[in-house]
């Protein structure tokens, strides 16, 4: 056996091992691309940004990962986590009994609940019970649309859609008289392309913390944790916040 074949081999083996450890380091990472302001899509560069991007490129970083970033529904999401086609989700995902039990979640990184919107001259909504026999949208797979269906005896008018934007739209056009779903996507279209078009009622519904979604069993979620503590420690979680909702409550 040759002095030369020995180098060769040991050199591809070398390669196959690097190969092996680049690929284990990059997660297949999804999101849904219409919850403004956590991750929309730039129309100029085609790069997914908003709060849910900038904390999950950082947690990458500190936990020492690459992400191969992709998108799809929402509804989608947690059956991808369970079926291991994906390693790690952020899209603003509620942490909940039922989901704890087939995916793994991360510490809480964002407090949040549910909230009204209705079309700006429309005074026939105040808060929940409200509702009652109403035309109401809400989202696919959303805690929102559970709490609906859950809490309203006349929930025949209650109708899911795919997207945020779609909800949205069925409440400028009429087709629905109001929309239910999470607090800062909902307060964040009203503040922006439904300003002075539509308003937000009511107080805040079912109190609610998203967590990063990891497949159950995933090696990366202690990491992911001390990722988001370091992050919350130097401030680097408060710049972040800042920067998409304004300044940050006291006890976040």
């Amino acid at each position: 056996m040759s002095t030369k074949w020995l180098k060769t081999v040991g050199a591809s083996l070398a390669l196959t091992v690097a190969a092996g450890t680049v690929s284990a380091e990059t997660l297949r990472v999804v999101t849904d691309p219409s919850f403004v302001p956590f991750e929309m899509m730039d129309q100029e560069t085609g790069e997914m940004i908003g709060f849910d991007m900038e904390i999950i490129r950082e947690v990458a970083d500190r936990a020492g990962f690459e992400i191969d970033l992709n998108t799809m529904d929402f509804n989608g999401i947690i059956p991808a986590l369970q079926t291991g086609n994906v390693d790690i989700a952020i899209a603003g995902i509620t942490i909940t009994e039922e989901r704890e039990e087939i995916v793994d979640f991360s510490n809480p990184y964002y407090d949040s609940g549910l909230r009204i919107l209705i079309t700006q001259n429309d005074d026939s909504v105040e808060g929940f019970s409200d509702l009652e026999g109403k035309k109401v949208g809400s989202k696919i797979g959303s805690t929102s649309y559970d709490y609906l269906v859950k809490n309203l005896e006349e929930d025949d008018g209650v109708t899911p859609y795919p997207g945020s934007s779609d909800m949205y739209m069925a409440l400028m056009s009429g087709a629905v008289d109001a929309v239910f779903y999470d607090a800062p996507n909902v307060g964040y279209f009203a503040r922006t392309k439904g300003k002075g078009k539509v308003k937000t009622v009511g107080p805040l519904y079912e109190g609610q913390q998203y967590g990063i979604a990891l497949k159950s069993g995933s090696e990366w979620l202690d990491e992911v944790n001390d990722a988001l503590a370091s992050m919350k420690e130097d401030g680097t979680y408060k710049t972040i916040y800042e920067k998409w909702f304004g300044p940050m409550p006291e006890g976040m």
